[in-house]
């Protein structure tokens, strides 16, 4: 843990911990605090909330690969999730996914080597009225075509 206990990140963790005055069943709140503090649940993360909250890490392993929405790897700066939702597919989400691998030069599932960008695709967003979708972290397009790809990914901060 002394790479995880160097980081202020951890200290901002912790302290949202005894703020809510953390047990198990608040784990999935303590899991989005942490995703989104540190962008992905390491599993010397998963040990520290393990002790923190006294969950074994175990279930905490079992809470992460369950949800589609925490990730134990690093993710990039720009996180572009194209949903895959019948919806989205059959009006051309696979085509709108391809573009943003064909400009990015990486495939669904990647990260980018300079941490800008990660690809992954979604199997609903919920919001099928605007099919296709595209998220870019918390910003959702709908209605989206391939030829906006070029105009998504210029407005992602680098």
């Amino acid at each position: 843990m002394c790479v995880l206990s160097q980081n202020p990140k951890i200290q901002e963790l912790d302290e949202f911990i005894e703020k809510i005055n953390a047990k198990e069943s608040d784990l999935i709140e303590v899991l989005h605090h942490a995703q989104n503090s540190f962008g992905y649940i390491s599993e010397e993360l998963v040990g520290h909330i393990s002790q923190k909250i006294g969950v074994p890490k175990s279930k905490i392993f079992g809470v992460v690969s369950f949800y589609s929405y925490f990730t134990t790897e690093p993710r990039g700066k720009n996180v572009i999730n194209v949903c895959m939702g019948t919806a989205c597919f059959v009006r051309g989400a696979d085509k709108i996914l391809r573009e943003f691998e064909s400009q990015l030069r990486m495939k669904s599932g990647e990260t980018s080597i300079d941490g800008i960008f990660t690809i992954d695709s979604l199997r609903c967003v919920g919001a099928c009225g605007l099919a296709p979708v595209v998220m870019v972290n918390d910003k959702v397009y709908g209605r989206v075509e391939a030829k906006d790809v070029n105009k998504i990914i210029s407005e992602c901060e680098v």
